[in-house]
């Protein structure tokens, strides 16, 4: 009887190593496999995102005309930090970067109120994405018309009596900028709108029938419950609109104010486009690009940090 056990028992234990060999196999066949169709999408990320970002890091050490490059060194970026237009610049950049907590409040509050379903939800959903539609020349287009001053805005506040009350947005240089941080907000709305509305419909309905048991009211469950659990989204809306407000506002810029009043309008990016294609210095517009890349790199990877601290 003992000898029949241990032998069942051998047995079975040849049974398990000779399971996990061929478990190891397996994986380690589906590793490779997995790297070799990873290879065509490395080597494209490297193609269109590695060797420009190498490209203009070098350029930024060089004087380049477009054609022809001299190496200068640090040269380009002693200058740009004893810029003064370049520290204005940057203050514009701030400006928009202080628009992006409205740019998620608005719309997580509104995506809270369509989860509710309220009456017209699904109308609304789908007006409150049409921004998202339309590109950013025809959104530059229409606020252009808008807070021009003989714009939209001047007729509607006419309609309603208040014609004393006359703006021109666009002529002043603080003025303008805050018409161009509206329509931001405005044109990223529909995205992040969605996002939240993708969010909460994965949260739990349990935990707010629970809450309301409790007698917890709108405003509590809004602010206990549904903000925490949709850090995750609310840290990805964050990012994609940081990273808009960064680098995806030339065409509108290009549109509504063309940069100006002044360099009242102008951004990092846009100032890139000015040095390198108006100026033809792209060398000095690399190193612009070079730092751009830098700060949104270091803004975003503080924002994940300071998230994933509040997750843990």
């Amino acid at each position: 009887m003992t000898t029949l056990s241990t032998a069942t028992d051998g047995a079975a234990r040849g049974r398990g190593r000779r399971w996990r060999a061929s478990g190891s196999r397996l994986r380690t066949s589906q590793r490779r496999a997995g790297l070799l169709f990873a290879v065509p999408v490395i080597v494209l990320e490297l193609l269109l995102l590695a060797v420009p970002i190498a490209q203009a890091v070098y350029f930024s050490f060089t004087r380049w005309d477009g054609i022809s490059s001299t190496w200068v060194g640090t040269a380009n970026y002693a200058r740009l930090f004893s810029d003064p237009t370049f520290w204005r610049v940057i203050e514009n950049n701030l400006l928009l970067l202080a628009s992006i907590p409205f740019a998620i409040l608005i719309p997580l509050l509104v995506a809270y109120l369509l989860n509710e379903h309220v009456p017209g939800w699904r109308f609304f959903r789908s007006a409150y994405f049409l921004p998202t539609a339309i590109s950013w020349v025809v959104i530059g287009m229409v606020a252009l018309r808008v807070f021009a001053g003989e714009g939209i805005l001047n007729h509607v506040l006419s309609a309603f009596g208040l014609g004393f009350i006359h703006t021109d947005l666009l002529s002043g240089e603080l003025s303008a900028m805050v018409a161009v941080a509206i329509t931001f907000i405005w044109s990223v709305f529909g995205t992040n709108t969605i996002i939240f509305i993708t969010g909460m419909a994965t949260l739990d309905r349990d935990v707010y029938e629970a809450a309301r048991v409790d007698g917890a009211g709108g405003f509590t469950t809004f602010v206990q419950i549904t903000i925490p659990m949709l850090m995750r989204f609310i840290q990805f809306a964050f990012i994609l609109t940081l990273i808009t407000a960064f680098t995806a506002l030339f065409s509108l810029i290009f549109v509504m104010t063309g940069g100006g009043p002044g360099y009242g309008t102008t951004t990092l990016e846009f100032y890139v486009y000015q040095q390198g294609f108006q100026v033809g210095v792209f060398g000095y517009a690399a190193a612009i690009g070079i730092v751009l890349f830098a700060i949104v790199f270091a803004v975003s990877l503080a924002q994940l940090r300071i998230f994933r601290s509040r997750l843990d």
